[in-house]
């Protein structure tokens, strides 16, 4: 009777215990979790963007940094996988064999190409020049060392870390639909598609996010990652700012939520997407309301010129260092892409610039142009588009990570092997019954591809939906590789404008051997797809792979397996369409290098790795991929020197506050300082610009930087060769921003004429924030 009482007393407490050290989750740990981050932002001056294909659009400062964001999930004794999510355009093949490398090196066998997935966001306002194959870094004038190599180091890193904080955990599953982030560009495309499959669907754009939600034994929730379709292209073509996009910006909300909320709130407290409170306020233990006092302040308070500083002193400033709990992993939000081929964040659709009419529906033009026609919105600029678009998805991913109770069990597993996609043989089914094989091609892309899209529309003469070409075109571009009959009849019917499989001069100008890859984690399967997957090829793709999972795995689990698709993962091969929409030939078409069947390829070989995953079948490698990393050419200039005028020393202001400003929220102020070139420190896990806000009579403590969405730093210079430059710092000053005292920083580095490279930092005047 009296183990009855004791047991009746200490079952309710221990239930208790479990709940509050879950944070609200009652569950056993039956993975090992950890997670990284680690900036890769690359060079900020002189190097194009990777996207939109623009030669004009130079790296000209920082919007948002970029990281590369990692989860590991191991079973105790078992297997492990690695997903590694960057805030850049694509993944890339010789950044993916250069990580493996050191991977290699540094853990012997346990990190390989099997189990390590690096995948993209696919921003178009990052740095380019790092990918191998010729085609894709013609803008950004040859290979970019210095963008490879912060992205290898930045993922190395940030895959160091999630090792390093492996801990016993748990990990929840959670789904919901979000319905305003995205639309169609290529509607005309996607009604090409069966009717019959197309009314399965409420909407033309897959409205799914799927959230993983990490729970950590020791610390409760230390990270979530999730996919959702929308392009990252709510920044425009003509920005120039280094920047996340959409999902970056939705990253660092998210990062900065829960490091804010976890401050203040109890374990039993929900989490709520609220609008960010004053993020200094959680450093300094007081906030002046009263003006005159703040003038005060002000006054007494002496700005700062230019002074020599340590490469370590903006490190040493970076905000989220001094918000980060020493004794507590950082928390790790990532924002993945999914079949987002044919999705625009540019919610209004596409419309005339020179009329405001809509444009035509089919070829995207603008009476017979294509540069006219643009997408628009939600915004009334790209700053606020890629704000509100990014804001859905942090707050969709917070409704989710909050509600997730859904646990993942089971099996840590994966397949991997390559494909050479120029000619492979793909069985199909035929209409009327049974199978016939056909075959990809090697890659070419169509008229269309030179039209770009409504979120970047191309030049000259070419049009989306173009399944003819033109005879000017076609010869001119003949001279590199003229397609033969075969190559024709295979690409059919999109015309051939570059025959880029088949030119192998300076190097391969495009890829044939491609990864393909399978990670699981319990329920939860991962299909790694190293292109851009439009709506109902990603459909199709997961449905196929489903019906395995259900044949071959319908005894593991209760319910479904969640079936993701990570696009741009580990190479980059641009797009993949349905069959029907490739008939079209709008961008997406005329962008699937392999020809009409390229889906079709895709599903036979994921269905043959899924098998082998549920079977417990090996698969063979395939053919290695090309290491052309010896080959690469590079023709961006190096930074011969930095100058400044005669008197004037780096890091001096050029243009300062007024004395005794006083600003409200919601004002703009800008600084302009004397500066160098961002390319001779890249300011790696520090920052360019910094707020920094006065606590008590002394002491400044920082408040925004580079990572913060309000703040910009901007770098310019008068003529294009002039080695005097210019850094200008715009701080949209928040709605959540605390009253006080603020002056705004500057670091950077200058390279003298004999190579030497010295840091530098400066101060604007003090002003209030009322």
């Amino acid at each position: 009777m009296m183990g009855r009482r004791i047991r009746m007393i200490w079952f309710p407490m221990l239930m208790l215990l479990l709940v509050e050290n879950s944070e609200g989750v009652i569950s056993a740990s039956n993975y090992l979790v950890g997670l990284g981050s680690y900036d890769i932002t690359g060079p900020a001056a002189d190097i194009n963007m990777m996207g939109f294909a623009k030669m004009y659009q130079i790296a000209s400062g920082i919007h948002m940094r970029l990281r590369a964001r990692t989860f590991i999930v191991a079973e105790p004794q078992g297997k492990r996988v690695v997903f590694v999510n960057i805030d850049a355009c694509m993944a890339s093949q010789i950044v993916t064999i250069k990580v493996l490398e050191r991977l290699k090196a540094r853990y012997g066998n346990l990190y390989t190409k099997d189990n390590v997935a690096i995948s993209a966001t696919h921003t178009h306002a990052a740095p380019g020049g790092y990918l191998q194959y010729f085609v894709y870094i013609v803008t950004s004038f040859g290979f970019v060392r210095q963008s490879f190599d912060a992205l290898v180091d930045g993922i190395e890193q940030s895959i160091i870390q999630a090792h390093d904080n492996l801990q016993p955990g748990s990990i929840y599953v959670n789904k919901g639909e979000l319905l305003d982030a995205g639309v169609n560009r290529s509607p005309s495309a996607y009604l090409n598609n069966p009717a019959e499959e197309r009314s399965r669907y409420k909407h033309d754009v897959d409205k799914d996010m799927t959230l993983l939600k990490f729970v950590d034994d020791k610390w409760g929730p230390v990270g979530s990652f999730n996919w959702f379709a929308t392009h990252g292209t709510s920044m425009s073509r003509t920005n120039r700012l280094i920047s996340g996009d959409n999902k970056g910006a939705a990253a660092r909300f998210m990062e900065d939520w829960f490091a804010q909320d976890i401050s203040v709130r109890k374990p039993s407290d929900a989490f709520k997407a609220k609008e960010n409170p004053p993020r200094v306020s959680n450093i300094i233990p007081f906030v002046h309301e009263n003006h005159c006092e703040l003038q005060e302040l002000n006054a007494s308070s002496r700005s700062s010129s230019s002074k020599p500083a340590t490469r370590f002193m903006s490190l040493a400033r970076r905000v989220r260092s001094a918000l980060r709990q020493v004794d507590r992993p950082a928390f790790v939000s990532a924002f993945c892409q999914n079949n987002g081929g044919d999705v625009s964040p540019n919610l209004l659709g596409a419309f005339c610039i020179d009329t405001g009419s809509p444009c035509d529906f089919n070829h995207s033009t603008c009476g017979g142009k294509n540069a006219l026609c643009f997408g628009r919105g939600p915004g009334p600029d790209e700053f606020e588009s890629t704000r509100i678009i990014g804001d859905r998805q942090f707050k969709k991913a917070v409704e989710l990570f909050n509600t997730a109770s859904e646990q993942l069990k089971g099996k840590v597993d994966y397949r991997h092997t390559y494909v050479d996609f120029s000619k492979l043989e793909v069985t199909i089914s035929k209409q009327g019954g049974g199978n016939e094989v056909v075959k990809t091609c090697p890659a070419a892309m169509g008229f269309s591809f030179a039209a770009g899209t409504t979120d970047g529309p191309g030049s000259f003469d070419f049009k989306q939906g173009d399944v003819k070409g033109n005879a000017f075109w076609r010869w001119l571009f003949s001279l590199l590789k003229k397609p033969n009959k075969e190559q024709v009849d295979c690409q059919r019917p999109k015309p051939i404008l570059l025959n880029t499989g088949e030119v192998k001069q300076p190097y391969d100008w495009s890829p044939a051997i491609l990864p393909v890859q399978i990670l699981r984690i319990g329920q939860l399967v991962i299909l790694s797809v190293p292109g851009e997957v439009t709506t109902m090829a990603g459909r199709r793709l997961r449905d196929a792979v489903q019906t395995v999972l259900t044949t071959k795995a319908s005894k593991e689990i209760d319910g479904n397996f969640h079936v993701v698709i990570a696009g741009l993962t580990n190479a980059y091969s641009q797009y993949v369409t349905t069959f029907e929409e490739y008939q079209i030939q709008r961008y997406e078409g005329a962008s699937t290098l392999y020809g009409p069947h390229t889906l079709n390829a895709y599903i036979q070989e994921f269905k043959k790795l899924a098998v082998a995953l549920f079977s417990g079948q090996s698969v063979q490698s395939g053919p290695g991929p090309p290491d052309l990393l010896d080959k690469q050419i590079g023709l961006l200039p190096p930074v011969l020197m930095d100058a400044t005028p005669p008197g004037v020393k780096f890091g001096h202001i050029k243009t300062d506050i007024p004395n005794n400003s006083t600003f409200k929220r919601g004002d703009n102020v800008i600084v302009v300082f004397w500066s160098a070139s961002p390319r001779n420190d890249l300011m790696t896990e520090g920052t360019f610009a910094l707020v920094e806000i006065l606590q008590g009579k002394d002491t400044w403590v920082p408040g925004y930087d580079d990572d913060d969405f309000c703040l910009r730093f901007i770098w310019s210079r008068p003529a294009k060769l002039c080695p005097i430059s210019h850094a200008t710092i715009e701080w949209r000053i928040p709605e959540t921003a605390a009253s006080g005292v603020y002056r705004i920083s500057h670091f950077g580095s200058a390279k003298s004429l004999l190579g030497s490279i010295k840091p530098f930092t400066g101060s604007s005047s003090a002003f209030v924030v009322t």
